[in-house]
């Protein structure tokens, strides 16, 4: 069996109740557009309540009293938050990696993706961001990151979090929030870009498959500039539209190559 499969049970999305374990506190159940871990039991759970969220896609720190992040994305809505506690032979890291690649499987568009340090401080996370003690941990050994759910869910954002604790214990938190109102537009960070292609090998924009778009040419070519190491190839109906002007845009040429691929919009793939 593989990793995927033994890391995580995909629940039906609009075909079946949510599950209930009995190790699970009372009343709780899981979101159904997010994979439960095997054997994870829920230990903290906050139904929906309508309330304002804003979630950081930025390292955070505090200055002058005051939580403080590059950038953040802020809607209003019906907010559920649960936190999973993982068995002991499962690493937050792996948890964290499963529930990710599910989502994004659906169809689900990263926003905003941190690991480590990168992050900022985990009590800052655990206490002021999610407002739970259980996740304040070893700041190495956490991940944090945005997603916005696919069409027609796309006015929901998914938050999660994955942190080890002291004492080797492993949690994964996962917040979703229904806004009440069109999120409009809300695109991801060129850091969030490049650590994509290089955990991935991979960028996927089904929705570029015209000529340059201004706004996403300056974000990938800050994403190729953040590590002027990588070579990629693109794919796509413009693909050699899409080099021409990532070049124009300061990325050198002998970084990046067409590929023949047959995509549906803009593929990037990351030349080993």
């Amino acid at each position: 069996m593989s990793l995927g499969k033994r890391c995580f049970r995909v629940l039906g999305l609009g075909m079946f109740s949510p599950l209930v374990f009995a190790a699970d506190v009372p009343g709780s159940q899981d979101l159904p557009a997010v994979a439960r871990q095997v054997d994870a039991q829920i230990v903290d759970y906050r139904p929906a309540e309508e309330k304002e969220r804003i979630y950081p896609m930025g390292a955070i720190r505090r200055i002058s009293g005051q939580l403080r992040s590059e950038g953040q994305a802020t809607a209003r809505g019906q907010a559920t938050a649960i936190t999973y506690e993982l068995p002991a032979e499962h690493t937050s890291s792996a948890a964290f990696t499963a529930t990710r690649e599910a989502l994004q499987a659906s169809g689900a568009q990263l926003l905003f993706w941190c690991q480590a340090r990168d992050c900022g401080e985990s009590s800052l996370w655990a206490n002021e961001v999610f407002g739970n003690a259980k996740l304040v941990g070893a700041d190495g050994q956490q991940e944090y990151l945005l997603l916005r759910l696919a069409a027609p869910q796309d006015n929901s954002l998914v938050a999660l979090y994955s942190i080890t604790r002291g004492n080797r214990r492993a949690y994964l938190h996962v917040e979703q929030l229904d806004s009440g109102t069109p999120l409009g537009t809300l695109l991801p960070t060129s850091a969030t870009l490049l650590r994509e292609l290089k955990s991935t090998g991979e960028l996927d924009f089904p929705a570029l498959a015209a000529e340059p778009d201004t706004t996403w040419l300056t974000l990938i070519s800050r994403a190729l500039n953040l590590d002027t190491n990588l070579r990629v190839s693109l794919s796509g109906p413009s693909a050699e539209a899409w080099r021409q002007a990532l070049v124009g845009n300061g990325v050198r040429a002998a970084r990046l190559e067409t590929g023949s691929g047959d995509t549906k919009g803009l593929h990037l793939h990351l030349i080993r």
